[in-house]
Order: C-alpha cells, then sequence, then structure tokens
C-alpha cells in the first residue's frame, strides 16, 4: 500500500483534512476543506499566482458511488501513484497538478453515471467487460478523438490503483488495457488538432500592427495622463467618503442641482446598463456635501423629476487632468472623465501586457508572475534585463511538476518599449506581482493578494481593448488604424509568443525557415538556402575576363566587409600539396590595392577583391566527399530512438562507479576529478531513468 503522509489517518473521517499540510505548497494561508465538504478546493495546492483555481464538486455525483470515489480521490490527492503501475508508462507523473486530479475526477463521474445506467450500484460490481464496454462507448462517440479517449481510460487505471492502494478498498477489478495494452481499446481515427503552441495561428499583420502600434502609445504617450486621472479620481472619491453631512452641506447640494436644472445645464452622469444615471460621487465631490445626501436628496418629493431630467440631459465628469498625450500632434482626448478612469486604467495593464508578451516572447504565465524590481536599472549601463519565474517543464526529483515555478537560469533581455511597460505596471502595483488582482480590480485600493489576473479575464480584456483602439482610431480620423478582426477568432494571450515566433522564422535573411528545427536524434544542422548573387556593374561586366568558371560558387558578403567565398577551394597549378587558399586581409591598405607589383605570394588580384595567400593547412588533407566515412556525431541520449537494456543500465553503472573512483584519488588535479564526478553523474541519471522508464511485459501489482 502507497504510504500517507504521517499527518494523516490510514481511513478518513468527517473532519480529516483533505490535503495534507505538508502537501500545502500556496502562499499564505489557504483555505483548508475538510473530508465532509461537498466542495473540495484544491487551491491549497496551486503555487503558480495566475493558475486556474479548480474545485471538485461532489454533489454532482450519482449517491451509490459517492463515498467510494471519495476515497479514492483522496488517495489521489495525498499519495503517489503505486510504482508497479508507472512501469510502461515513462510519460505519467507518479503526483497528479490540481488540474490534473480535477479532471481525472470528472472522469470518473462521467464513469460513474454510465455505471448507474447500466444498471449498476457499486464499483465491485464492475468487471473486465464493463470496462471493455465503456470504452467502446466513448469511442464510437464521434467527439471523442483518440487523445481524449486515452485521458478517459488512463484515468480510470488511476481509479483502479487507488482503490487498491487504500485501507478500504471497494474492489475495482484491473482495467484490461492495464495488461493487453491500450491500442485496441482507442479510436481508430488520428487524433486531431493538439496542444501544442504550434498548433495557434499567427496573428494576422493586419491586426496584429495596429494593436501593437496603440499599445505602444498608451504605454508611451498615454499612461501619464491616464495615472494622472486616477490620482485624481481617487482624491474626488476620498473627499466624497470623507466629508460629514450636516446641513450646510445639504443647503450646497440643493443649490448646485437648482443651478443646473435653472440654467438646462447637462448634469454630470454615467452610463450604466444602458441608461443614464446620475454619477452621486462625482456630485457629492463637487458639492461639498456627504455620498448618501446625494441618494437621500434625490429620493426627496423635491426632485421627483430629476432622474428624468438626468435622463434628457446627462452630461460628463471632467477631470481637472491636463492632457499631454498626442497622436501626430494632436490630443489623444478633449478631457479625461471621471467615470472612464477605470476603464482606462484597465486598457492600460492590458496594453502593458501585450506589449510584455509580444516584444520578450514569455508565455502569459510568465508575464503574469513578473515581480516589483524584477528589471532593474543595469549597472553599468547596458541592456536591461527581466528576471522571472518558469513554469512549463519544472519537475521535482521524482518527476512530478512544480507548481511554483524556479527563477529562470537565463533572464529575458527587454529593449525599451518592453522597460516602459514594466516601469508603468510598477506604478500601478507598487508591491508584490506586477498584475495582482488587488491592484487592477475595481475599484482599487486593496492589499495586495498574490494572485494576478486569470487568463480567461485577460482574454477579455485584450478583446475589450481591441475595441477601444478601434474606437480611438476612428475618433481621431485615422481608420487606416483600426485594429482588423482575427479571421481566426478571439486573439487571446498565448497566440503574442507564436505570432513573434512567427515574424523570427520569417525574417530578412531567413528565407522558409522553419521556427523549430527538425526533430531529429542527431544533431545536424538545417542547410540554409544560398544567397542570391549580387548583381554585376556594367563597368564591370565590360572588363575582360570578368566571366567565372562556371563551377565557382557564388561569392556572399562578408561581415566585417569584403568577401567571401563558400564551397571548394580554388585549383590553381602553383598549388601546393597541403595549402588552401585563405582570405587573410579583407581590407588591403590602398598602396597594395593597384599597385601593379608581382606579388609571389598570390594567385591573382583582381580589383576590389580582399587579399588571396597560401596558407598552410591546419592538419591533414581531408579525402574527397565522396570517400569519407559517415560522420559520428554526437546522439540526444532524450532521443526516443535510443533503447537501453538492464544489461546497458548495469554497464552505466559499473563505469560511473569506475569513475568515481578516480575523481577521488589526490592525484588527481581538482579540475579532471571535478569532469569525472560529473561524468558519473551523468551515467547514474542514465540508469536510473531507464530504471524508471523500463518497458516490461508484464509485472504483478504489489
Amino acid at each position: 500500500m502507497t504510504a500517507l503522509p504521517a499527518e494523516l489517518p490510514a481511513l478518513p473521517d468527517w473532519t480529516t483534512p483533505v490535503i495534507a499540510p505538508s502537501l500545502v505548497v500556496a502562499p499564505g494561508r489557504p483555505f483548508m476543506p475538510v473530508y465532509a465538504d461537498d466542495d473540495w478546493s484544491l487551491t491549497p495546492l496551486i503555487a503558480n499566482p495566475g493558475a486556474k483555481r479548480v474545485c471538485i464538486d461532489w454533489s454532482h455525483f450519482p449517491d451509490s458511488f459517492r463515498e467510494e470515489m471519495r476515497l479514492a480521490a483522496w488517495m489521489m490527492i495525498n499519495t503517489a501513484l503505486p510504482a508497479s503501475v508507472l512501469v510502461g508508462h515513462p510519460a505519467w507523473h507518479p503526483r497528479l497538478g490540481p488540474n490534473g486530479i480535477h479532471d481525472t475526477v470528472r472522469r470518473w463521474n462521467r464513469f460513474a453515471h454510465w455505471l448507474t445506467g447500466q444498471g449498476l450500484s457499486t464499483l465491485a460490481a464492475c468487471k473486465a467487460d464493463t470496462f471493455t464496454a465503456y470504452a467502446a462507448h466513448r469511442a464510437r462517440r464521434p467527439e471523442v478523438v483518440r487523445d481524449d479517449a486515452s485521458r478517459e481510460l488512463v484515468a480510470l487505471t488511476r481509479l483502479w490503483a487507488f482503490d487498491a492502494a487504500s485501507a478500504a478498498p471497494a474492489g475495482v477489478p484491473m482495467p484490461p488495457w492495464q495488461q493487453y495494452g491500450i491500442d485496441d481499446y482507442l479510436p481508430t481515427a488520428p487524433a486531431v488538432g493538439g496542444g501544442g503552441e504550434n498548433s495557434r495561428e499567427a496573428i494576422p499583420e493586419a491586426t496584429m500592427g495596429p494593436l501593437l502600434i496603440w499599445a505602444l502609445r498608451m504605454v508611451d504617450d498615454f499612461a501619464g495622463d491616464i495615472l494622472t486621472a486616477q490620482q485624481d479620481a481617487r482624491r474626488l472619491t476620498e473627499r466624497a467618503e470623507h466629508t460629514a453631512g450636516t446641513r450646510e452641506s445639504m443647503a450646497r447640494l440643493a443649490r448646485y442641482l437648482d443651478q443646473l436644472v435653472e440654467r438646462g445645464a447637462p448634469v454630470p452622469a454615467r452610463r450604466l446598463k444602458g441608461e443614464y444615471q446620475v454619477s452621486a460621487t462625482y456630485i457629492a465631490a463637487q458639492a461639498g456635501c456627504a455620498l448618501r445626501q446625494v441618494s437621500n436628496h434625490l429620493r426627496s418629493e423635491r426632485h421627483e423629476g430629476f432622474r428624468d431630467y438626468v435622463r434628457r440631459h446627462p452630461g460628463p465628469c471632467p477631470l481637472p487632468t491636463p492632457v499631454t498625450g498626442t497622436v501626430d500632434g494632436q490630443p489623444w482626448a478633449a478631457a479625461l472623465d471621471f467615470t472612464e478612469t477605470p476603464q482606462l486604467m484597465r486598457h492600460l495593464s492590458t496594453a502593458c501586457f501585450i506589449v510584455v508578451a509580444y516584444l520578450t516572447g514569455m508565455r502569459p504565465g510568465e508575464v503574469m508572475a513578473l515581480e516589483n524590481c524584477c528589471c532593474p536599472e543595469p549597472n553599468p549601463p547596458g541592456r536591461h534585463l527581466i528576471y522571472g519565474r518558469v513554469f512549463k517543464g519544472v519537475l521535482d526529483q521524482d518527476g512530478n511538476h512544480l507548481s511554483a515555478g524556479q527563477p529562470r537560469e537565463v533572464p529575458w533581455v527587454a529593449i525599451t518599449p518592453v522597460v516602459t511597460a514594466i516601469r508603468v505596471l510598477e506604478r500601478i502595483a507598487p508591491d508584490g506581482l506586477l498584475f495582482d488582482t488587488a491592484a487592477h480590480a475595481i475599484p482599487r485600493g486593496r492589499a495586495a493578494t498574490g494572485r494576478t489576473i486569470g487568463f480567461e479575464a485577460m482574454r477579455h480584456r485584450v478583446e475589450d481593448f481591441t475595441a477601444f483602439a478601434s474606437e480611438l482610431a476612428l475618433r481621431l480620423d485615422r481608420p487606416q488604424e483600426t485594429v482588423c478582426a482575427d479571421p481566426h477568432g478571439a486573439i487571446g494571450t498565448a497566440r503574442f509568443r507564436r505570432t513573434l515566433a512567427w515574424h523570427i522564422a520569417r525574417r530578412p535573411g531567413r528565407p522558409g525557415r522553419p521556427v523549430r528545427a527538425p526533430a531529429h536524434h542527431d544533431e545536424r544542422r538545417v542547410r540554409r538556402p544560398r544567397p542570391r548573387r549580387h548583381p554585376r556593374t556594367a563597368r564591370h561586366r565590360d572588363r575582360p575576363g570578368h566571366r567565372r568558371h562556371p563551377h565557382h560558387p557564388p561569392r556572399r558578403p562578408h561581415p566585417g566587409g569584403g568577401h567571401l567565398r563558400a564551397g571548394r577551394p580554388a585549383r590553381d597549378p602553383r598549388r601546393r600539396p597541403g595549402t588552401d587558399v585563405h582570405r587573410v586581409d579583407p581590407h588591403p591598405p590602398p598602396s597594395l590595392r593597384h599597385s601593379g607589383q608581382p606579388r609571389p605570394d598570390r594567385l591573382r588580384q583582381p580589383a576590389r577583391l580582399p587579399d588571396v595567400r597560401l596558407q598552410p593547412r591546419p592538419g591533414p588533407v581531408p579525402p574527397p566527399r565522396h570517400h569519407r566515412c559517415p560522420a559520428a556525431r554526437p546522439y540526444r541520449p532524450s532521443c526516443a530512438n535510443i533503447a537501453r537494456t538492464d544489461q546497458h543500465a548495469d554497464q552505466l553503472r559499473q563505469h560511473a562507479q569506475a569513475l568515481e573512483k578516480q575523481a577521488a584519488s589526490e592525484a588527481l588535479p581538482d579540475p579532471l576529478a571535478d569532469r569525472l564526478a560529473r561524468r558519473a553523474e551523468h551515467l547514474l541519471g542514465l540508469a536510473n531513468r531507464h530504471e524508471h522508464d523500463r518497458i516490461a511485459l508484464q509485472e504483478p501489482p504489489s
């Protein structure tokens, strides 16, 4: 039986915590559910500030299966998958993350409802034929693809494994695919789609171009106005909230409203749910009264028709903030409105996200996890670096995913617009995370929560910013800068990284290059297309002997000036064996370019070409290309084509032990001893990985 944490009993009671305290990784003191709760929050297992918070709802399970599956789920949360089940499944993790646990339990719920429809009321009544019938039932559904069907069957395998590992097993039989293989129980149609980043479409240039332009304008030109307007709006709000209600303040409010009606002037209002309503906070701050006095005064008999007057005469709520941002010399707004400040702050933080995500290539979770002071000023002056965290592929020593991630070993290089966006975010969220929900929520001013804006919320913010940018472009009479609709649907958050990779792969000088190199097991290089030959001038074509040999390869420009010739060296009757032609002087002095003096060490001296001399070849002369042996290039240890047996693993361990003995010798220099120790550690890691991932025909469960 798999060992439980020491602080948990073998069998839980109604007051037993769902998650062992030693497994809690969430910062602070998260809510801890108990075994009797119908809702099991998995937040204590989440340390990623941008990850989605999930919860298991047991009220949706059939009554006859709820308690049996509740115990199996409790075991899955607090224990690792037995080692005997992992044999032959190198891609499986001993422990699932919160999202994996939630998805597995959701599939158990679907299986329980199917069993209820089959007339079964307990897991012990399941047979091997029951699992086979359920696999066929799922495979027949048109919306189920091969990958999803595989996850469904793996979830049932975990149900059997954790039920058998519990102190009170329900008697779930072993699924037949665990013994005979899973391929025969999956749909024959190949899997469609895919969850990798390369399956995402790049954002079209007609959409990404204007979107990036307005995001940069928000960060560079409009951010100062918006942040100042936010401070002015906060001062007005505090004035309205802290003003005491007196008779004098009520009299001031009555005079303020009566003067507006007498002049027929518009009333400060805000649009809510499609209709205009009085902006009570702004009026209270302007009239110098308490906020509650505005509501009480409008409900009085004296102002029964005042709400209808507001609907007919709605007016703005201008702030005293000066507008300094411009677009080609034209102010981007006539005045900033009190009621629009929260939305402008929302658009500003979204623009910062777009700039950072697109111009750095970070994943959305990495952008959300950025903290204050993540981009310090370089000392000495130089490039700005961003120090963040990485979450993808971060595993512990047992191969389980680390929710908290780890600091990125190589920091991101930030260009000036990215640094400006980070400085704006540091003004919005001066403490903790740059995208903390407390700093970017409405209203603001709350303490930092340690959680960031969710991915779904940021997706909606990007769509709202797109609409705002197009509206602003039309208002400023710049229809050519409206953001075109994306034919692939919503822009989302993960497509910025994909779009940057698309443009990098197709930048000038790299025509047709893929984003990623082919997944070969050897370290071979992808041959680049030969560059086009430079056009020759008429003066050069008129020279005698300007034609080159048809087998000579073309010349390509050198980064430092001059030209380099690719391919085989030039042949010459004066060439001695063991020598090659090398260009040793890309920029010869003017005295030697057209001197006309014979040079004994030159083959020829045409104009505008670098110096050519005979240089000794460093090493033996290589044989002709068609006589060469195949090159023994280093192979990747993680290649799926590499196979090792138990005998190979034993040999690796023996060799590692021999290296460790050599490294322990006092007569060996320290650098060489360190190299041997690292090599021994690498060999032991390969042997241990083989022991964990080896494929066996069948092993009885322990």
